[in-house]
């Protein structure tokens, strides 16, 4: 077994001005601050005492997966929207004469961020595009505690709830309207019909992305979504975790929350259109027949969520090159949405992201079992603390 193939799996989502990571034992996020400072929130993650192995068998392991994607990422988007918003106050609040600067290409500004109900929605739907579904490796989030903790366990219910909204029931919705004004009238059971929703389907996704990455706070979203994947690419082509070699990198990866939205719309239609026409003849009126479908329908969402996990890991491990890697670019397409170029502040801080996670790796029983919470002043800082320089 090579050097590389030993490495720890890794996974990760761009949070607003940071980035969080994750390993078999590590889950990080590292923020940067208005000051330029980097705060690393770190502590250890494995397998839930209590966890069935069953949940992590071939399909089944896809659902369990994405809901502890999901858990995860709510955590790290909490995390990082609560320094957004001490930023944002603090920017308000008027600084003073020796005050720092914002970091390049940020300046902090209430309307239409985190904290308008646009930017809030945009923002907690992204992280289903911007996380990483394909490499969850199967951890026990924390639960949350102290006054926020009944909404922080919600967050994650509400996050799913409008994506089934956004992505299930409104192109269905579209595909019904569609079909009663074009006259054609069809069985809401029909092949066609299950074609042209996810015809829709695919149109939402894409036009969802499109809108929200004209915000400003989601196109530096996005930009963290790029140094992300340049870092990963970086670490798993076996480089030394630093600006340059991940400069040098591509922002499109296949295991990426884009790629898993796209690739289920797509498997979705071969789904439904193999299932939907076993299903009763309703007969009782064009509206309460699409809304019992919807209902059927979604018991067979997870069968698709599941179906689609295993084909991502199929085609991220054996279509990376040659003409195999044709199968990839559906997905690659939608990540140009979803990914732009980082500044090299923001590839530190991806690179900060992966030294914390791996400073567990490497110390595995040798680390405290707590959560850890570290500042530096920037990079140069905490590339040469010595428990998280990276020898690779």
């Amino acid at each position: 077994m090579s050097e590389t193939e030993q490495r720890p799996y890794i996974g990760g989502q761009a949070v607003i001005e940071g980035v969080m990571m994750r390993s078999p034992r590590s889950f990080s996020i590292v923020v940067r601050r208005r000051s330029g400072a980097l705060v690393v929130r770190e502590r250890p993650i494995g397998p839930s005492p209590d966890r069935k192995q069953a949940l992590w068998w071939p399909f089944v392991r896809g659902v369990t997966a994405l809901v502890e994607a999901v858990k995860l990422g709510s955590e790290a988007l909490r995390f990082s929207s609560q320094l957004y918003e001490e930023d944002l106050e603090s920017a308000e609040a008027g600084s003073s004469p020796g005050a720092p600067k914002p970091m390049q290409g940020r300046a902090p500004t209430r309307p239409g961020g985190p904290g308008g109900v646009l930017g809030t929605l945009a923002f907690w739907a992204a992280a289903l595009a911007v996380g990483d579904p394909a490499s969850a490796p199967g951890s026990s989030p924390a639960p949350a505690q102290g006054k926020g903790a009944g909404a922080s366990r919600l967050l994650p219910w509400v996050t799913i709830a409008f994506a089934l909204g956004l992505f299930v029931a409104l192109p269905q919705a579209a595909a019904a309207w569609t079909s009663r004004l074009g006259g054609w009238h069809l069985d809401v059971r029909s092949t066609l019909f299950q074609a042209l929703t996810g015809a829709f389907k695919l149109a939402i996704v894409i036009g969802y992305l499109l809108l929200i990455r004209r915000l400003a706070e989601i196109r530096r979203v996005f930009q963290y979504h790029g140094a992300e994947h340049k870092t990963i690419s970086t670490y798993e082509a076996g480089e030394r975790l630093t600006v340059d070699h991940a400069r040098k990198k591509s922002t499109l990866h296949p295991r990426c929350g884009t790629t898993f939205l796209v690739m289920v719309a797509l498997v979705s239609i071969v789904v439904f259109s193999l299932i939907a026409p076993l299903l009763p003849r309703f007969g009782l009126g064009a509206v309460v027949d699409n809304v019992l479908l919807l209902v059927l329908k979604l018991p067979f969402l997870p069968v698709i969520a599941g179906v689609t996990f295993e084909i991502q890991r199929l085609l991220a491990r054996y279509c990376t090159s040659g003409p195999a890697r044709a199968l990839l670019w559906p997905g690659f397409l939608v990540q140009k949405i979803t990914t732009i170029e980082p500044l090299d502040d923001q590839l530190e801080v991806a690179l900060a992201s992966l030294e914390a996670t791996l400073w567990r790796e490497r110390a595995q029983g040798a680390a405290p079992s707590t959560v850890t919470h570290r500042m530096f002043a920037d990079f140069a800082a905490l590339a040469a603390d010595p428990g998280y320089v990276h020898a690779a």
